[in-house]
Order: structure tokens, then sequence, then C-alpha cells
């Protein structure tokens, strides 16, 4: 049988309130405890089941940034779904209940603090972006001094050295495309 539990709100490892919907697959493998140690053991599961969900939520937090190797709800599904399903397991053992599986079905941010959550995935994603681009822009400077050094192409005092390298990285990492100045006068 498969118990769909209504979407709840609950505060996960950070305290932002999320908005979760879980799904069990279960069945009765001992009829005798299902009828006899529980008045309605579909209830039974249900309270259960949200009583676990709770339990785990409050363990985890919504999402993490790439960099960090912890667990979260939205990347490591598979995990809360094992750890949703033995703990569930565990509170219906005593109505003769097996739980085949337990699934998150709906996640997402409560409402009143959505907007801000995705300003701030959308900044994080950003800052990513720009480090990125700064990273592979050094390297490009780099490689540039190297192959003038190597080829023997020009020779340049540190300060000549300085002002090329803010001018690469200005081109580089710039939002818009580099304007060419054109200089009629001498290099020094």
């Amino acid at each position: 049988m498969t118990l769909n539990n209504e979407k709840q709100k609950i505060n996960d490892q950070l305290g932002n309130p999320i908005v979760i919907g879980i799904v069990v697959i279960w069945r009765v493998v001992n009829t005798a405890k299902a009828v006899f140690n529980v008045d309605n053991y579909t209830e039974f599961l249900s309270i259960q089941t949200d009583a676990a969900l709770r339990n785990i939520v409050r363990v985890y937090p919504y999402d993490v940034s790439n960099e960090d190797n912890e667990k979260s709800l939205r990347g490591s599904s598979q995990e809360v779904a094992d750890k949703l399903k033995t703990e569930i397991q565990a509170n219906v053992e005593v109505a003769g209940l097996e739980i085949l599986e337990a699934r998150i079905t709906h996640l997402a941010y409560a409402p009143e603090i959505a907007s801000v959550m995705l300003q701030r995935q959308q900044a994080s994603a950003i800052i990513d972006a720009r480090q990125m681009i700064v990273e592979g822009a050094v390297g490009m400077v780099e490689m540039a001094l190297a192959k003038l050094n190597e080829n023997d192409i020009v020779h340049l005092d540190e300060e000549r050295k300085a002002a090329m390298v803010s001018n690469l990285l200005v081109v580089l990492c710039g939002n818009k495309d580099a304007q060419p100045i054109v200089n009629s006068g001498s290099l020094y």
C-alpha cells in the first residue's frame, strides 16, 4: 500500500522553514499486531511517518554550497530516504508493518522565505562564477608572461609588468568587451 502524507512545514538544520512531502510504500506483515496492538494501523503509520520526517529533516540543511562535503536534504536524497525508511520501520514494528520504501516527494523553501533564498542561491552562483573567471584569468596572465619571457619578445621592468598584468586582468575579468586604445607615443 502507499501512504502519501500531506505536505508539512518543518525547520531544517539551519532553522529555515521548508515545505516537505513524503510517500511511504508499506505492507502489513503481521495481521495480529496490526489489529490488536494499535487502533488504526493506517493512522498510526501516518503519525509515525510525520514524526520520523520531522526528526530527520532537523538533522540536515536544505542545501549546502558545492565545496562543502556536507549532506543536505536536496543533495543527499538517497541517504535521507534510507534514514527515513529505517526510522519509520523502527516506529511501526509494533503494528506489524513493513516499510518497503520512503521517499521525499516535495521539497521547497516555505513561501515566506522562498524569494530571499532564491536571491541567496543566485548570489552564491554569481560568486562561484566570478571566482572561476578570476582563477582562469590569473592562469592566462601567468601564461602570457611566461611566453613573453620564454620567447624573448619584450623585456619588461616590474612597473611595466604590473601595468600589463593589471590591463590583462581588467580585460579578462570585465563584464564588457575590451575597448582598444591606440598609443601613438613611445613605450617608455
